[in-house]
């Protein structure tokens, strides 16, 4: 197949592009380098991919509506991956209208690309994020999520809602993936895991929000990818047991899916980073803070409906996937402890 994986040069992008060049697909990555964090990590991603046979890389915005009806027009994909979008709730307080540019503008080109190009499946980035201010634990794609506590989960809400509409108007088959705090080599330099390890090696303290009290369902990105892959590759069918009266929030009468990706076993931080510790040799001197605006104190996610859809459940251990990490960041940075 030929497949568009938008935002290639990113964390869950760059896995994705290269599973799916590893399994022999002909991909085309879209991404736009932007100076949200390093952009040297982004060019490292994306030398491995360049030497693929059948890849490579558009270095387009999403915003930009003609070039990407441009691409759509000279490719014709046959499924399109869409993982590309202005990542992080921290920093949406501060700059909301790159949020709506790269979400909403460019999620909107996205679905017009697919529609007018006979795309047979939409698979994108929704965000745990969605749930807000639900208490209910685990979180389940089954509940309502209309309490978004900052701009970022909001953007990927409207996201879920315009695919929505493009499963109904035009029969377009789209997934969401709720994806829980991914983690995991070339991850993203504003990430918990990226900051702590960097703090620690360096002597500088980490600062503890929510005074260490979160809990997070930290799941390992090749869990994620395959879980992308998966479903993927298991196009979005309607439900026929859909009921208008009682409308179910993760499926509808229209191919539309929602799912959760997370490891379904919540990680006390303080716990997290006694495990990033034991991998450094070295113990964080920690600042404790109070939740920032915007976060959540626990995400626990509920992947029954992965597992009964697609047979994958996320299963990594913390201290699997935090050992990877550490080992790729003092290869990478060339770090001696």
């Amino acid at each position: 197949m030929k497949i568009l994986v938008t935002g290639a040069a990113g964390f869950i992008g760059f896995y994705t592009a290269k599973r799916l060049l590893e399994r022999g697909d002909t991909v085309v990555g879209l991404d736009n380098f932007n100076d949200y964090y390093d952009v040297r990590l982004k060019e490292a991603r994306a030398s491995v991919l360049g030497p693929f046979e059948g890849f490579r890389m558009a270095r387009i915005d999403l915003a930009d509506r003609e070039a990407v009806e441009a691409l759509f027009a000279e490719e014709s994909f046959d499924k399109v991956v869409h993982l590309a979008a202005q990542a992080g709730v921290r920093y949406s307080i501060e700059n909301p209208h790159s949020y709506i540019d790269s979400n909403i503008v460019g999620t909107t080109n996205i679905l017009e690309g697919c529609r007018h190009h006979g795309v047979e499946h939409l698979v994108y980035a929704s965000s745990s994020s969605v749930y807000g201010a639900n208490t209910a634990m685990p979180f389940s794609i089954h509940q309502n999520v209309d309490h978004p506590l900052a701009l970022y989960g909001a953007t990927k809400k409207a996201n879920e809602l315009m695919a929505h509409t493009y499963s109904n108007l035009y029969e377009l088959p789209t997934t969401g993936l709720r994806f829980f705090t991914v983690y995991g080599p070339y991850g993203r330099p504003d990430m918990a895991l990226f900051l702590f390890t960097k703090n620690i090696i360096e002597g500088r303290p980490i600062d503890v929000f929510n005074y260490g009290n979160h809990r997070r369902d930290f799941t390992y990105v090749e869990d994620i990818v395959e879980g992308v892959i998966r479903t993927m590759d298991h196009t979005a069918q309607p439900n026929p047991d859909w009921d208008a009266d009682r409308p179910d929030p993760g499926t509808s009468r229209a191919p539309y899916r929602i799912y959760n990706i997370g490891n379904q076993q919540p990680v006390e931080l303080m716990q997290y980073i006694e495990v990033i510790e034991d991998c450094l040799g070295r113990k964080a001197e920690k600042n404790l803070l109070p939740m920032q605006p915007g976060d959540v104190p626990d995400t626990y996610a509920d992947v029954e409906d992965l597992v009964a859809d697609v047979g994958y459940k996320p299963a990594t251990p913390i201290e699997v996937g935090v050992r990877k990490f550490v080992d790729w960041y003092l290869d990478f940075y060339d770090v001696t402890l």
